[in-house]
């Protein structure tokens, strides 16, 4: 049986797949190669029972909605992919499929989709909230400060007899330049796009060389790329920023010592920012750090929220920003041993196909 019986299929956000009573695969759609990490073609060579585990529920719903000819559903059924993630929760819907009693199409809703689909629009319209306090708040720092160097070197050019004093004017424009670059950082996603095609895994070499050059000794960083992704219509200095600003993150977390990984892979039929995409990138950095602390979990994209005493918090905020402008989205999951931000950016159709370095 052709995939192409099944093209009504193809769009759906819902990973569904069809078996036989053998539990032999005979079709996925793309929600199912994403969820389960494997291509169609890589699928389509496992049983049903090779892909989840514990598979013995799942099983028993394909064998009860067979014998019985009706659909058979099960509300909450906890899922492990064999190939990706951690568990998730679904609702398993199994239909016999019309004309064909020893198929089956199996309809695999994660509980989660509803809630998460929420709390996108809702960090959206945070991220816009907090674009424009950091536009307001910038600004009106960044008034003064000329005004305080400006007196600093006055003051400085009156303390020639007094050399003693002149590291306290230093102190001044030093302390006075490093917020004025704070002030810049603010203002930078505001600025406009410098849009090219851009390679994203010379992004990622860019940005591992300069992690190593400034970490050479117990920093490891990982190479997993689809060597086959598109190029991306994209501002690529802001990308640059946006996985820079994550591996520092990563490194910073881990002090200097650990693994990251940096992955890509595609996507297919992805909604982002409330637009259906046919292709996305799919990037992921993943550390093997201490985790994000609980208590900012739920703020960790605003502003000036930081682990670290050292931390301006303006990083993560800055990349949401900058991947917001490209229409994708950026979420993380962390538990000790293992954090991963996983980034979305959309691909356009008539961009080719470009290679990798290094890969």
């Amino acid at each position: 049986m052709t995939s192409s019986c099944f093209d009504g299929l193809e769009l759906l956000e819902t990973p569904v797949l069809i078996v036989n009573s053998e539990s032999v695969l005979e079709y996925v759609n793309p929600a199912c190669e994403n969820l389960l990490a494997l291509s169609r073609r890589e699928l389509l060579r496992h049983k049903l029972h090779e892909l989840f585990q514990p598979p013995e529920a799942l099983m028993q719903a394909l064998v009860t909605a067979l014998q019985h000819g009706a659909s058979y559903i099960e509300h909450d059924l906890e899922l492990t992919a064999t190939h990706a993630g951690q568990p998730l929760h679904f609702t398993l819907t199994v239909t016999p499929v019309d004309g064909k009693p020893h198929l089956a199409l199996l309809e695999l809703r994660p509980l989660d989709q509803q809630l998460k689909i929420v709390n996108e629009e809702r960090r959206l319209l945070q991220h816009q909230a907090n674009r424009e306090l950091i536009r307001n708040l910038a600004h009106e720092i960044k008034n003064p400060l000329g005004g305080i160097r400006g007196a600093a070197q006055l003051l400085e050019h009156e303390l020639d007899d007094r050399p003693e004093l002149r590291e306290y004017t230093e102190v001044i424009k030093e302390e006075a330049l490093r917020l004025q670059s704070l002030v810049d950082r603010m203002l930078a996603p505001h600025r406009r796009h410098v849009v090219s095609e851009v390679n994203i895994h010379e992004v990622l070499e860019r940005v591992r060389s300069i992690a190593l050059a400034e970490y050479p000794q117990g920093l490891t960083i990982l190479r997993d790329y689809d060597v086959s992704l598109p190029a991306l219509h994209a501002d690529k200095e802001q990308l640059i920023q946006v996985v820079l600003n994550l591996v520092k993150n990563a490194i910073q977390a881990m002090k200097g010592m650990g693994a990251i990984t940096l992955r890509t892979r595609v996507a297919a039929q992805v909604t982002l920012a409330r637009k259906r995409h046919a292709l996305a990138l799919k990037l992921q950095i993943i550390d093997n750090g201490p985790g994000i602390p609980d208590d900012i979990r739920e703020h960790l994209f605003y502003p000036l929220v930081t682990g670290r005493a050292e931390g301006t918090g303006l990083g993560l905020t800055l990349a949401q920003a900058f991947v917001h402008q490209h229409g994708g989205s950026i979420e993380f999951d962390s538990r000790p041993g293992l954090t991963c931000f996983t980034v979305m950016l959309p691909f356009t159709q008539e961009q080719g196909r470009v290679n990798a370095p290094g890969g």
